[in-house]
């Protein structure tokens, strides 16, 4: 009915609803948008409007040893993180897709806690979990704590994906003298491989924009990209900040566009 509608909708009908999905997206985005123009502002401080423009806060990002050491060590962090939620998610939306048993339901929702968890309450459980094995301030207990909020994000994306999965496949493919893990491979991977590659996509940048659980778990050695913004508003605040946080924006717009890109692949092979 609401389709219907929508369609013997007047021109100016349509033209104000236009315009206020606009209105909206523009409340929702110029936060955003004010980081941009302080970026590039050529004065020590953070000022709207800017006293002129100059590109110098970049090129202090790219030449401080400080921001370029948080930086890389939130691609390794996120790296890692990828890779162990990904092989975790995967395994565990394989196992409660295909398995036999009563309580999914329940365990899908107990899995996906670290979501609906608040943060700091995550964060505290990590702190005191990983002091009592000795992993405490260091990149292995970081990445396992990063791994614990990103998995869910891969188990829920390959589960959407496993919907449209025929286990049949599998039968076939045993049938055929296939081992589970050719069958595995060679038949479901490709099928799954959109919400995998997703799932993936999203465990990384939740680990890379993390904040909270660093500031709990990570060591000195261990200064991540966000946490070094925050340490730059608490003790030497520049627009060098506001030009890493482009430099977030942008990455974010990255990964947003892969994951676009992988389900539009999904689509047109009529998969998922």
């Amino acid at each position: 009915m609401a389709l219907h509608a929508a369609r013997r909708a007047t021109p100016s009908g349509r033209l104000l609803l236009n315009a206020a999905t606009g209105l909206v997206l523009l409340f929702l985005v110029a936060p955003i948008l004010v980081v941009f123009p302080l970026s590039l502002s050529s004065g020590e401080l953070l000022v709207l409007p800017p006293p002129g423009w100059s590109l110098r806060w970049y090129e202090d990002f790219f030449t401080s040893r400080r921001w370029l050491s948080a930086t890389w060590n939130s691609f390794v962090v996120g790296g890692w993180t990828m890779a162990l939620a990904t092989t975790l998610g995967t395994l565990a939306a394989i196992g409660i897709h295909l398995g036999r048993f009563r309580g999914k339901a329940v365990l899908v929702a107990v899995l996906s806690l670290p979501i609906v968890t608040p943060v700091i309450v995550t964060a505290i459980a990590l702190y005191f979990a990983l002091a009592l094995v000795g992993l405490g301030s260091t990149l292995a207990g970081l990445v396992l704590a990063h791994t614990v909020l990103a998995t869910p994000y891969v188990l829920l994306t390959v589960l959407a994906s496993l919907q449209t999965f025929d286990a049949t496949l599998l039968r076939a493919a045993a049938s055929l003298g296939a081992g589970p893990a050719t069958a595995f491979r060679r038949v479901m991977l490709p099928m799954i491989a959109p919400g995998v590659a997703t799932g993936a996509i999203f465990a990384f940048a939740t680990s890379f924009d993390e904040l909270v659980v660093a500031l709990f778990v990570a060591g000195p050695q261990q200064f991540t990209l966000p946490r070094q913004m925050f340490a730059g508003l608490r003790e030497f605040l520049s627009p060098t900040i506001a030009a890493a946080a482009v430099l977030l924006i942008a990455l974010s717009a990255v990964l947003l566009a892969l994951s676009e890109f992988a389900r539009a692949r999904a689509r047109a092979r009529g998969i998922g």
